[in-house]
């Protein structure tokens, strides 16, 4: 009963980070079923929404619930987990050095420093611009906007705790930066900068994992991601219409 325990608190433990770092829920479920499997638990019992996971080793055996209150986007982590999950499959790892692998991951910080991460979404705010029919005088200004923009969101998410808010007051950053460029004539196109810069906000990912979802049936999870990617597409696009309704 004891191993059981332990291995359910393996399988917990891979769940809970694969969800909080953007795995989508379908994924979660069948990398915990397996490694129970591999463990030789055969009738798991995993049940997987975004923002909490239960899982028992059997129909009457007792579950264990996480709860998950942040989520965000780091697929190392994710690649770091189904290769732990591999590894137990192929029996190469034990529940004990598993675990202790697991909890290695959970507390590492494997994502970029902020400033790497602006740089990365100011370059693809600019080739988002040019890639969507904007010109080259525009290259530049998307960049910087894009920038900015990023560094504004990344600023708003240590006050307050919810990506939407953060994602208004980005976007509406990159609304007024990008009217500025062109009203001094250093950008041209106010559209195809906005557009650029704002593409490093938009929830791909959500999106992505929402239509899976949906696939494999999960209804519920699949729902409600995609409820979570509409709601942030209005908050970006709002903070835009609220700077071009003034200006």
């Amino acid at each position: 009963m004891q191993e059981k325990l332990f291995i359910a608190r393996v399988c917990t433990l891979a769940g809970k980070i694969m969800l909080k770092s953007g795995a989508e829920t379908s994924r979660v479920e069948d990398t915990m079923n397996r490694i129970a499997s591999a463990f030789g638990i055969k009738n798991a019992q995993s049940f997987v929404t975004p923002t909490g996971i239960n899982f028992s080793t059997g129909f009457a055996d007792p579950s264990n619930t996480v709860r998950v209150n942040e989520r965000s986007t780091d697929l190392h982590k994710i690649a770091e987990v189904n290769s732990i999950s591999r590894k137990i499959d192929e029996g190469e790892l034990d529940a004990l050095e598993a675990f202790r692998l697991l909890k290695a991951i959970e507390v590492a910080e494997l994502a970029f420093p902020w400033y790497i991460q602006i740089i990365g979404a100011a370059i693809l705010s600019g080739c988002f611009t040019i890639m969507f029919g904007g010109t080259w005088p525009d290259f530049i200004p998307a960049v910087i906007t894009g920038g900015v923009g990023f560094a504004i969101v990344l600023g708003a998410m240590e006050i307050v705790e919810m990506r939407l808010i953060s994602d208004f007051f980005g976007s509406i950053g990159i609304g007024l930066l990008a009217f500025l460029f062109v009203a001094t004539g250093i950008g041209v196109e106010l559209d195809k900068i906005i557009i650029g810069a704002v593409m490093p906000l938009v929830p791909g990912l959500h999106i992505t994992n929402a239509v899976r979802d949906l696939i494999a049936g999960h209804l519920l999870s699949g729902l409600s991601k995609g409820s979570e990617a509409v709601l942030t597409a209005m908050a970006i696009g709002a903070g835009v219409a609220v700077v071009l309704a003034f200006l």
